[in-house]
C-alpha cells in the first residue's frame, strides 16, 4: 500500500513542479514601438491592426494635412484618440484655403491656441451620426458647446449653410465627415 502511494504521489509532485516552472517562467516585454512612454495619451499607443481612430484616418488623408496640424497644435490629438464616441466633420485642406489669408497660421500660433481649440471642437459631436441619420433642420450639439444646423438640399448635407458633407469614412471611436468649408462658431455660442 505504500509502495502505490509513492508512486501515484511521485507523477503528481513531477506534474505540480513542471506547473510552478511555467507559471514562475517571466513573459518577454512587448515591442518597444507598442509601448506608450509613462503619462503618454491614447495617441502613443501604437495599434496598426485595429481600424483607425479619427485622428488616424485624418492622418492618412493627403486633403487633411491642415486639420491634422491644428488639431496638433491646439493639444487635440489624444482627446479625438479616445474612446468616443466622436463625429468628426473634417474640413478639407482646400477648406482652410477659403478662409481669409494669414487665418490659419494666426491660428497655429501658440498664444492662439484657445481659438484654435473652440474652432476645431466646433467640428466634433460627441456622438455618432451617419448621414442617414442627419435630417432637415436638425441642431447638433457640439463639444465647444455651440451648435451646427443641418440642412439637406438637392440630397446633400449641409452645415450651418457653409460646409457641404462630402464624404464619410467609418473610425473605430465614431465617424468622419468630409466637408468643404470651415464652420466658424458664432462669437456668442
Amino acid at each position: 500500500m505504500k509502495n502505490t502511494r509513492l508512486l501515484l504521489t511521485l507523477p503528481c509532485a513531477a506534474l505540480l513542479a513542471l506547473l510552478f516552472a511555467a507559471c514562475s517562467k517571466q513573459q518577454p516585454a512587448a515591442p518597444a514601438e507598442t509601448a506608450a512612454a509613462p503619462g503618454a495619451g491614447q495617441s502613443a499607443v501604437a495599434d496598426d491592426e485595429s481600424q483607425k481612430d479619427i485622428v488616424k484616418v485624418a492622418a492618412g488623408s493627403k486633403a487633411h494635412t491642415t486639420l491634422v496640424t491644428a488639431v496638433k497644435a491646439a493639444e487635440l490629438v489624444d482627446v479625438l484618440t479616445n474612446t468616443g464616441p466622436f463625429t468628426v466633420f473634417a474640413p478639407t485642406n482646400e477648406a482652410f484655403q477659403k478662409l481669409p489669408a494669414g487665418t490659419v497660421d494666426n491660428l497655429l500660433k501658440p498664444q492662439n491656441k484657445d481659438a484654435l481649440a473652440d474652432i476645431l471642437q466646433y467640428h466634433v459631436a460627441v456622438a455618432v451620426f451617419k448621414p442617414e441619420m442627419l435630417k432637415d433642420g436638425m441642431t447638433l450639439n457640439m463639444a465647444n458647446g455651440g451648435n451646427v444646423k443641418i440642412a439637406i438640399k438637392d440630397g446633400k448635407i449641409i452645415l450651418n449653410g457653409a460646409a457641404t458633407v462630402l464624404g464619410t469614412a467609418p473610425a473605430s471611436n465614431g465617424i468622419v465627415h468630409v466637408i468643404d468649408g470651415v464652420l466658424l462658431p458664432p462669437s456668442g455660442k
